[in-house]
């Protein structure tokens, strides 16, 4: 009989609602349970598409024993990480703190109060390999809580008390300057794999804000070193086995030094991120190549992600069925030779094209994968040459032919800093690329988080599932990081259209992110609420990780509301965030990638340009390069200082490039246009 989690709005809690493990969601009747019965509470956090996870659900949470184990000591709770990021961050700072490391699934078990006193992340069914069983955990938890329960409770405490650290920094007395750019370009510099490409050593995550981070610093100061790093890492994650070379988009990562084997669960997020990184290299370079990845990226989330009224899905599992009806990671992905010849032969290809086909994607016989499976890769690398017509009939064949496969699961929840994210990013793309099917696809999902995803008092939410908008259910608050991502999806969404009802809704936005989430004492954000459910520790969001933090985002967000809109209070408090986190990346440059951008505008030359009238070509000149200090004001004018005098009533319109809001001459054409821009965009 399924349990509690079958109703749930996550895929993930209801892939476990026929375990025997008597699962409860996050909710305080599950805390108040074991209140009452006096027993610990067993807290383990995963998502729909974590490989591992689902490993971990099928040797223990599937087990009927473990079950049994399970339900007379303790409660337990499963938490989807993503639908609740805010729980998520505290548990996982705790298994840090103990561990030394993180990860997913995370298992943690507390006190009924919720103090953590014992976190890990992945147990196996029995012991092995110096670890230890989830079997043999649970029984020495509930034998310690009978026979030892005041060194837990003690414990707890202590770990406790070294939770939420962020949250008491003191913020510093002043503004960085350049000179922490300059840092963290060196360091990223350093890190950087000059031979394979990517930043570190295996497993290579993408690190989509520090390539933007060396794209920036190239257009700032002509720095051709950074460049060359920054192309180098997206010409080897594109050719590698990162990248869907039949469909599209990213996987999450890379698991050697080479990109070309991938932990094959794809996410919106890092669609997001890539997609805006591959955007700006090719503004930068205007190298063909760049600008196809950018399409193959957005088209793989518009076709493969896209859901009911306007939202994207959250994620593609890595597992699939191998045929066998069991999960297997990368199934659906990879190709022995064998299968590639006659996927390739069914569709009329000869012997001597099935021969170039496999030579270009380094499919070989012996493998590059697990046994003789391969993952598709550029043998000859990412070129800006077309593939020849026998690789683009060879991929629309292998395409239909993987299509007959099981696809990897659907995570079908959509997030709203997640779609926010991505709106962002398309609706900077689709202007720099003049592609109006992206622009109603951006404006699409705006609208579909702005009428969906808020309550009636307008508090907004941050996950939404169903199978239409008139029938889903969005549940639990956001969080800051939901909020923040809005106002900067929203501001993009202002630029891209001219209409200034999308200025309003950020401004309401940013006016209820201020209100629920600020810290008056220290400044910055907190993740929850003023409104929210407490927890044993309220955090602070400031670091950022795979994705940017709440308070990166609202800084940059607001630095940009503040300009279109001529508020200063906007400024002021991205200032305050900025100065808040300066002490932390003073001392870890490369851990606050997006907040770096924000310094970037505070620091840098910046441009206010307004475009009255409905000037598109003088709109375009703006949107052809990489601009990171240009924020763009035209179409319907709304108030404030930038459209003060500039209205152009008689509608021939002209562009003004501005500092501070101080204007040049206006320009009429866009050759003199491109010249009052200047040249700080090249170096």
């Amino acid at each position: 009989m399924p349990n509690r989690l079958a109703s749930e709005t996550s895929p993930y809690l209801r892939q476990h609602a026929d375990n025997p493990v008597d699962w409860w969601p996050w909710c305080e009747e599950a805390w108040d349970l074991a209140r009452r019965r006096d027993v610990p509470v067993l807290v383990s956090v995963g998502y729909s598409s974590c490989h591992w996870c689902h490993v971990m659900a099928h040797e223990s949470f599937e087990d009927p024993a473990i079950g049994l184990a399970v339900n007379e000591a303790f409660v337990a709770i499963k938490v989807d990480r993503e639908e609740r990021p805010d729980v998520d961050a505290v548990y996982m700072e705790a298994v840090q703190a103990t561990t030394g490391r993180g990860g997913w699934p995370m298992t943690v078990f507390c006190t009924p109060d919720g103090r953590p006193f014992l976190a890990g992340t992945y147990f196996p069914r029995y012991g092995r390999g110096g670890m230890v069983g989830f079997g043999e955990l649970c029984e020495r938890v509930a034998d310690l809580w009978r026979t030892r329960r005041d060194d837990l409770e003690e414990q707890a405490s202590e770990i406790t008390a070294a939770l939420g650290a962020t949250a008491t920094l003191d913020p510093a007395d002043g503004l960085p300057g350049s000179d922490l750019l300059q840092r963290a370009v060196a360091a990223a510099l350093d890190a950087h794999d000059d031979r394979h490409g990517g930043f570190g050593t295996a497993p290579k995550f993408p690190h989509a804000m520090m390539l933007d981070l060396l794209l920036r610093h190239h257009v700032r100061t002509g720095d051709e070193a950074a460049l060359t790093a920054a192309l180098r890492t997206l010409d080897a994650m594109a050719a590698g086995g990162m990248a869907d070379q039949l469909d599209g988009g990213f996987a999450r990562y890379s698991t050697d030094d080479t990109c070309s084997v991938p932990h094959f669960e794809k996410m919106l997020t890092d669609q997001a991120l890539l997609a805006r990184v591959y955007l700006h290299a090719w503004q930068v370079t205007g190298a063909p190549r760049y600008r196809r990845v950018l399409e193959s990226t957005i088209g793989y989330v518009l076709d493969v992600l896209a859901q009911p009224g306007g939202g994207f899905a959250s994620a593609e599992d890595a597992d699939s069925d191998d045929g066998s009806g069991t999960p297997v990671e990368g199934a659906y992905y990879v190709w022995t030779a064998a299968e590639l010849r006659a996927a390739l032969a069914e569709a009329g290809l000869a012997d001597d094209e099935i021969e170039r086909a496999a030579a270009w994607w380094s499919v070989e016989p012996l493998g590059t994968f697990e046994g003789d499976a391969s993952v598709l890769q550029l043998s000859g690398g990412l070129t800006d040459e077309e593939p020849p017509p026998t690789v683009e009939r060879a991929t629309a064949a292998l395409a239909a032919a993987r299509r007959r496969r099981p696809r990897p699961g659907l995570d079908d929840k959509v997030l709203t800093e997640w779609n926010a994210l991505f709106v962002a990013t398309l609706a900077e793309a689709a202007g720099a690329c003049e592609r109006s099917d992206w622009a109603d696809a951006a404006v699409g999902c705006a609208e579909f988080l702005r009428d969906t995803l808020r309550r009636d008092d307008g508090r907004w939410l941050r996950s939404w599932q169903g199978d239409d908008p008139d029938s889903g259910q969005a549940r639990h608050l956001a969080t800051a990081a939901d909020l923040a991502a809005v106002v900067a999806a929203f501001v993009r969404i202002t630029e891209l259209t001219g209409d200034g009802r999308w200025l309003v809704d950020a401004t309401d936005t940013a006016t209820q992110l201020v209100e629920l989430f600020w810290d008056d004492e220290r400044g910055g954000l907190y993740s929850t609420g003023s409104d929210a459910e407490p927890l044993v520790v309220r955090p602070k969001d400031l670091v950022d990780n795979a994705t940017p933090s709440a308070n990166s985002l609202a800084a940059e967000g607001l630095i940009r509301l503040s300009v279109l809109t001529g508020d200063t209070t906007w400024d002021d408090r991205a200032r305050r965030i900025v100065r808040l986190a300066a002490p932390l990346a003073e001392r870890q440059p490369l851990a606050f990638g997006h907040l770096l951008a924000a310094v970037d505008l505070l620091t840098g030359k910046r441009q206010e340009v307004v475009v009255s009238g409905r000037r598109t070509d003088l709109v375009g000149v703006v949107r052809s390069r990489y601009r990171p200090g240009t924020v763009l004001a035209w179409g319907e004018p709304w108030d404030g200082p930038l459209w003060d005098g500039r209205r152009d009533p008689n509608g021939s319109g002209r562009a003004y490039v501005c500092e501070g809001y101080v204007c040049a001459a206006p320009s009429s054409d866009p050759s003199s246009l491109v010249a009052a821009l200047g040249d700080e965009e090249s170096g």
